[in-house]
């Protein structure tokens, strides 16, 4: 028996990628099955990754993304709060950044842990959750220590009851040299530093 192919995944957060870019105009990038932006990235940028490579695109918004609208980014579905499939591929979203002067799209730990509670019955709904989206980390992976950039306790408990083979977060702004260094395994699940940008593949 062939394996099943994988989704092709283009995951984008917090920066624009100069190399991702010339690769889009110069139409050298291999072809995507979906896009993920994990947050802080102009409304219009997701606008043109969605055009551009007509391609689905999914979002979750970062903790400086104040010029969104219910209608810009043009053509791209926010799942924040939701969970949605694609390809048979489960995905839930969740948006922001941990609270720390009171701005836009940030959450007490409280508040994240009261958010996720309130998605058992979509979560039971759907069973096993493929892909889970966030802007922040889990606490104690890819963090630091100052109250921005913290992570979220209850993304572990997220991972343990749910076992997602992905978690995808931006936030904590990184350079890598290879994919495998974005990825901290956290039991069955890889935590991936979506920075920039990265390519996987996901199977349902």
């Amino acid at each position: 028996m062939k394996p099943r192919p994988g989704l092709k995944i283009l995951a984008v957060s917090d920066f624009i990628d100069p190399c991702l870019t010339r690769q889009i105009e110069k139409k050298n990038l291999d072809p995507v099955d979906l896009i993920i932006s994990c947050g802080d990235l102009p409304p219009e940028y997701l606008s043109f990754l969605r055009d551009r490579l007509d391609t689905p695109l999914f979002y979750v918004k970062g903790n400086h993304d104040i010029r969104y609208t219910d209608l810009n980014p043009v053509g791209c579905t926010n799942i924040h709060g939701r969970v949605v499939v694609f390809n048979s591929i489960k995905i839930l979203g969740l948006e922001g950044s941990m609270w720390y002067n009171g701005g836009v799209n940030q959450y007490r730990e409280a508040e994240m842990k009261k958010m996720i509670r309130g998605l058992w019955f979509p979560l039971l709904k759907k069973g096993s959750i493929d892909i889970v989206v966030t802007h922040a980390p889990p606490r104690h992976v890819h963090d630091a220590e100052d109250p921005c950039h913290m992570g979220f306790e209850s993304f572990h408990q997220l991972m343990e009851k749910r076992k997602p083979k992905f978690f995808i977060h931006g936030h904590i702004h990184k350079s890598f040299n290879t994919p495998e260094e974005r990825i901290t395994r956290v039991g069955p699940t890889k935590v991936m530093n979506a920075c920039g940008y990265t390519i996987f593949e996901a199977v349902s």
